[in-house]
């Protein structure tokens, strides 16, 4: 058996980028969650502010430019097993496009803009239903 002993949670940051009614997702390449669908993110580096490590996941994910607005939504993503295999620690962030063109990139295997209705219809990472009600609710 593992121990949680000395283990820390990872932080993670997410940006939620809508235009109109869509959000902006990427389909995840690498695993945790490979081949679901989730608000583009991932890790800051070490000495690098949240908002400035969203932005960039932005880009690297997506190739959009986006402003990073406030929090909206934070929770944890734990994988199976006790301890979890993984924990993040997730802040996920409002934003908008404002440059670039959508394609995608980094680790992400897909890139789509996908209107909130639709949302549900798709193989989302086990935080994504509540961070889309959150944006529900901002519209």
């Amino acid at each position: 058996m593992t121990t949680a002993e000395g283990r820390r949670p990872t932080p993670g940051v997410g940006v939620a980028v809508v235009d109109g009614t869509r959000l902006l997702l990427v389909q995840r390449g690498h695993e945790p969650g490979r081949g679901m669908w989730a608000v583009p993110g991932g890790k800051p580096r070490y000495g690098e502010p949240l908002r400035e490590a969203a932005r960039r996941e932005v880009l690297e994910e997506t190739g959009l430019t986006v402003e990073v607005g406030d929090v909206i939504w934070a929770g944890d993503s734990l994988g199976p097993g006790n301890p979890p295999a993984w924990h993040y620690a997730i802040v996920d962030f409002a934003g908008i496009a404002v440059a670039g063109s959508l394609r995608p990139g980094d680790d992400a295997a897909d890139a789509a803009w996908v209107e909130l209705g639709e949302t549900a219809s798709l193989p989302l990472t086990p935080t994504m239903p509540g961070l889309i009600e959150v944006v529900r609710m901002r519209l």
